[in-house]
């Protein structure tokens, strides 16, 4: 790629000059008479071509370079065509998750005030119902026939054009695309991406996976599956639902590792707790897969332990830590947790993540809930002392999509006209210059008796065979809450056996010094957690429920 060529989607072109016939994008589509799950694919050439012609049929419609479109479209093959195609036209992809809610996506929508909505049926039924965008959108395009007289069908766009197109070529520091938080800590945010973002983000991934061109990638998380072209890797999707990868069928996964041979997968902890256990049980081996990426949440070192007895010895799991805003930040592999850091998780010294990647200036400074106008070093903590974790580099993004307040709390002005993001994380470097995450910043429960922070105490009592996960929340107002020690098992069980657990989580708690305060422990059936990973506690909910519980 040109040094001065900064479309995010001239990746694409090259490959497709590279490697024309090779396989871009492979999709499930059906089984055949032994069920076998059958498939079709896009290689290099066609996924270029047909991105090329979704641009200039957008372009023939009045779509213009900077226009905000709103893509809600499943992950498909024209999931890439089309987002590439905004990517070469110049136009601004806003990506929205689907399964974050109907009020989320009304709300998301009417800040990032798109100009175009792209989607399938069902996408534009909710938008006509909900009255989606009515003040912004100027242009309704379905990937699927047109039902609706303010609806115009791609297909028939595309049947208007050619496929010749040359990318747009823009500044490094202009919108490539709005993509928005998975909104686990409140409403979902819209990060400003940069084109200098993506590409920052792309040679980052490559650099620190050593990830080479003609890997095959599993993807099962959307946004992620956009890397795999630009890597050049060859994107498989597995037959399952995106938006519920704590339900996934396993089977569905090991079928699409072992038809293809795959060497790279993303994965949320929910769909590796899954996919671990059942290989667990199957006695699975996945000797294709050179590397597992897992982002979202925290792994726990048990699912760690499980998934990588189905890898070959010279296979890892990587966790890289970071956020929608700034990714990645920190990374380790399994081996790293599994022998040197679990231990110390266990007894509460929260989550190691890794040292900073290459590119990234990482801070931790006092814990503070208002807005930081200027930066100034005295604002560090020293090492060992937990404080928010803030980062600058290229990846990091600069501000939130009509989100003054949002932006004015999540950003730091430096002297030299840069910024630093405050990841709203907490954590603590230690002497070797490793960082431990040990929360939000606003899940932390302020107490009488000090702050308690989430992941270092229920690291402790997530050690008991009978739990599943825990959550720390705090009930009243600081600095006088409350801590609630709220419990989901693997299996609910009757009063009896819950009575048991209760007491043997209480003997824990008297074990260490930070947890022997928590006096309340409720059991839950099953925690609310995020769409996007099916992992991040909804701590906010619990907490309200724990307060009715307690009156």
């Amino acid at each position: 790629m040109n040094t001065t060529d900064h479309n995010i989607a001239s990746h694409l072109v090259r490959r497709a000059a590279e490697r024309p016939y090779a396989a871009a994008v492979i999709y499930p589509h059906g089984h055949d008479s032994q069920r076998r799950v059958s498939y079709t694919h896009l290689t290099y050439r066609q996924l270029d071509s047909y991105s090329n012609r979704i641009a200039a049929a957008l372009d023939n419609a009045g779509v213009e370079p900077g226009q905000r479109c709103a893509v809600m479209v499943t992950v498909s093959l024209d999931f890439f065509a089309i987002t590439f195609a905004l990517f070469k036209l110049g136009a601004v992809p806003v990506l929205i998750d689907p399964g974050m809610g109907i009020k989320n996506i009304k709300t998301c929508l009417a800040e990032a005030q798109p100009q175009v909505f792209i989607g399938v049926t069902k996408a534009h039924l909710a938008r006509l119902i909900m009255g989606w965008g009515k003040d912004s959108i100027r242009l309704n395009i379905t990937t699927a026939a047109a039902f609706w007289r303010d609806c115009v069908s791609l297909r028939t766009l595309c049947s208007k054009v050619g496929d010749s197109w040359t990318c747009h070529q823009p500044g490094s520091d202009d919108i490539a695309a709005i993509l928005f938080t998975s909104g686990s800590t409140g409403v979902p945010k819209g990060a400003v991406y940069s084109y200098a973002n993506f590409n920052a983000q792309i040679d980052a991934l490559r650099r620190l996976y050593a990830i080479e061109p003609g890997e095959i990638d599993l993807c099962t998380f959307p946004l992620f599956a956009l890397f795999a072209p630009a890597l050049g890797m060859t994107a498989v999707i597995p037959d399952m639902d995106a938006t519920r990868p704590a339900r996934v069928n396993p089977q569905h996964i090991f079928t699409a590792i072992d038809d293809f041979g795959v060497t790279n997968m993303f994965g949320s902890p929910a769909l590796l707790r899954r996919v671990a256990a059942a290989g667990t049980k199957q006695q699975r081996r996945l000797p294709t897969l050179k590397r597992v990426i897992s982002a979202g949440a925290p792994v726990s070192a048990d699912i760690l332990e499980q998934f990588s007895a189905m890898l070959d010895d010279d296979s890892a799991i990587h966790t890289p830590y970071g956020a929608t805003e700034a990714l990645p930040v920190c990374s380790v592999d399994s081996t790293t947790i599994l022998t040197t850091t679990r231990h110390r998780t266990e007894n509460g010294a929260g989550v190691y993540v890794g040292k900073p990647v290459d590119s990234i200036e990482l801070h931790i400074i006092s814990i503070c809930d208002s807005a930081i106008a200027h930066w100034d070093d005295g604002l560090c903590v020293a090492d060992g002392t937990i404080g928010e974790i803030c980062v600058r580099g290229p990846q990091v993004t600069a501000a939130y999509f009509n989100r003054p307040e949002s932006t004015a709390l999540g950003k730091i002005a430096c002297a030299d006209g840069g910024f630093i993001h405050r990841m709203g994380d907490v954590g603590y470097r230690d002497k070797d210059g490793g960082i431990w995450f040990c929360g939000r910043k606003s899940h932390r429960v302020q107490t009488v008796e000090g702050t308690m922070f989430t992941i270092p105490c229920e690291a402790v009592f997530n050690t008991h065979a009978a739990v599943y996960r825990t959550a720390l929340v705090g009930i009243g107002s600081a600095p006088k809450q409350t801590p609630v020690l709220c419990v989901e098992l693997h299996h609910y069980g009757n009063r009896r056996q819950r009575a048991k657990v209760e007491r043997e989580l209480r003997t824990i708690a008297a074990r260490f010094e930070h947890t022997r305060s928590i006096q309340h422990i409720l059991f839950h059936r099953c925690f609310p957690v995020d769409i996007r990973h099916n992992a991040k506690i909804f701590r906010e909910k619990l907490a309200l429920w724990a307060q009715k519980k307690l009156g």
